[in-house]
């Protein structure tokens, strides 16, 4: 299986689309899907619009199958990324995480998963991330991450 990193494209918004619109995938992330337009308008405008965030869609066998992001919140500089469910439980997320790890210069790095998300968690926490704390999203829980230096 070949997992490569590589710009986003136009089509690959609607493939992220449609994995946003997974329930199970809303479900675990604790992220409401977004309709068309307004899915399309972030993108565009803050995140391909966006000189700061650096973006990557994750391609497995030539295949769109998500995408890692990483953006600026005041002083941190967070990162997430959203896989669909056909390419979970593959350890593609982690290839995916080590590729872009290596491309992504600032440190530290921060991240949010919602802490029934115990796959996102484990994954995080394999690349280097350490628990720093809870934070709350609304009604949810989320648990505060961060990876200090760069993976070797």
């Amino acid at each position: 299986m070949d997992v490569r990193l590589r710009d986003v494209t136009e089509a690959d918004l609607e493939v992220f689309l449609a994995q946003e619109h997974d329930p199970e995938a809303a479900r675990r992330s604790r992220f409401a899907p977004r309709e068309r337009e307004a899915f399309l308008r972030h993108w565009k405008a803050n995140i391909l619009g966006d000189p700061t965030v650096y973006v990557r869609a994750v391609l497995v066998d030539g295949e769109p199958a998500g995408n890692l992001v990483a953006w600026w919140e005041e002083e941190r500089r967070f990162i997430g990324y959203w896989l669909g469910r056909a390419f979970w439980g593959r350890g593609i997320g982690s290839r995916a995480m080590a590729l872009f790890l290596a491309e992504e210069p600032n440190r530290p790095l921060y991240a949010d998963p919602h802490e029934g998300n115990t796959a996102s968690v484990r994954l995080l926490e394999k690349h280097g991330f350490q628990r720093e704390g809870i934070v709350h999203h609304g009604d949810d829980q989320h648990i505060m991450l961060a990876l200090h230096t760069p993976e070797p």
